[in-house]
């Protein structure tokens, strides 16, 4: 039988192979996937993918308007529905969703939608791009509010959140158990903050190095492992030792052992990410652990609101380097009797919305009903 269901993506992230796996087999999706030279994240292999059908090339045209081959004489074909990346700036998906409105078929937009600093250009241009769709995809409520103050029609808005390898992280949470992979390391047992992801600029994780300096000054002593890959130069080993807490720190660098990261996150008492937090909040979630970012979420990536300020994680005020040392102490002064009530309320929010299962069962009511 053939596939009503045409997706098209301009990348495949090694993380999403879960989800378009789902919708290869409950959906029994076709798939045509952009190729990158140099792509922004680890790919998944596409031909995995039972319905994958090809792949075009991203031509890039002007202040990052971009054209990807191979897409749109899709709308020629006999699909019903098309599944594209909801990315403004690609020509073609603007061309798509004009020739499907014109011959009445439905496009689904996946997309982080709205910010809430887009300029008056940006705003008149998104307002264009999304409204040619038959419904948006969004990663949360933030970005589906806020579209709705601008006018769009909530039915047209369907959360469907985000996940990771679910399947696979819950066989690793069932084992795990408190390890001494810290005292081992640090050779004492001092509360262990973590960060997970790539080591950038944007980050800001000098802010946790200059907190744990100020810790120490008040007796409240931490250790910090970081985990990713130093990928711009922030050379954390170097500020460390210059601001005298290098045994206190360590750069693990990058690891990609599910297994591991699940012993790192479920044996530290909280994820700290003083920049914006994106997939980090699930890996932490997922694993037990609560976080703990900066709440100026126009610079926040959409994961952000799987925390629940106070019982999963906290907000810090995103220029305030003292409320970032309050809120670590609040966090790691916890009592032991509480963390596993607190590991339970992280569970929860990945249990129940930001896992393939979840994403499968949103598409299946949004498009087959």
């Amino acid at each position: 039988m053939k596939s009503e269901i045409c997706s098209i993506f301009n990348l495949a992230a090694l993380y999403r192979q879960p989800i378009y796996q789902l919708m290869d087999k409950e959906l029994k999706c076709d798939f045509y996937i952009t190729e990158w030279e140099t792509p922004p994240f680890k790919q998944m292999d596409y031909h995995t993918l039972k319905g994958y059908k090809g792949s075009g090339k991203q031509i890039d045209l002007f202040k990052g308007f971009y054209w990807q081959t191979n897409t749109i004489d899709k709308v020629f074909k006999p699909y019903k529905h098309y599944i594209l990346s909801g990315e403004p700036h690609s020509i073609s998906t603007w061309i798509i969703l004009l020739l499907a409105k014109l011959f009445g078929k439905k496009t689904y937009l996946w997309s982080h939608g709205w910010y809430g600093k887009e300029t008056k250009v940006k705003v008149i241009l998104k307002k264009c791009f999304f409204n040619l769709s038959t419904k948006v995809l969004l990663y949360g409520d933030y970005a589906r509010d806020l579209m709705i103050n601008e006018g769009f029609i909530p039915e047209k808005l369907v959360c469907i959140y985000n996940s990771l390898d679910y399947k696979k992280q819950m066989e690793i949470r069932k084992s795990l158990n408190e390890s001494k992979i810290y005292s081992n390391h640090f050779k004492n047992d001092f509360p262990v903050l973590i960060y997970i992801g790539r080591v950038q600029k944007v980050k800001k994780l000098e802010m946790i190095l200059n907190a744990l300096k100020v810790l120490n000054s008040e007796g409240h002593f931490c250790n910090l492992v970081i985990v990713g890959n130093d990928s711009e130069g922030v050379n954390i080993e170097s500020i460390s030792e210059d601001i005298g807490i290098s045994k206190q720190v360590w750069m693990y660098g990058a690891c990609y052992s599910e297994e591991i990261l699940g012993e790192l996150i479920y044996n530290s008492s909280v994820c700290v990410s003083p920049g914006n937090i994106g997939l980090t909040a699930m890996h932490s979630l997922v694993y037990g652990t609560p976080i703990i970012t900066h709440d100026n979420f126009k610079n926040q990536m959409p994961e952000f609101e799987a925390i629940n300020k106070g019982v999963s994680g906290d907000f810090f005020n995103e220029s305030s380097l003292i409320d970032l040392v309050n809120k670590i102490k609040l966090w790691v002064s916890k009592d032991i009797e509480l963390r596993e009530d607190i590991r339970k309320q992280c569970y929860k929010v990945i249990d129940e919305k930001y896992n393939p299962q979840v994403q499968i069962e949103i598409l299946k009511k949004t498009i087959l009903n």
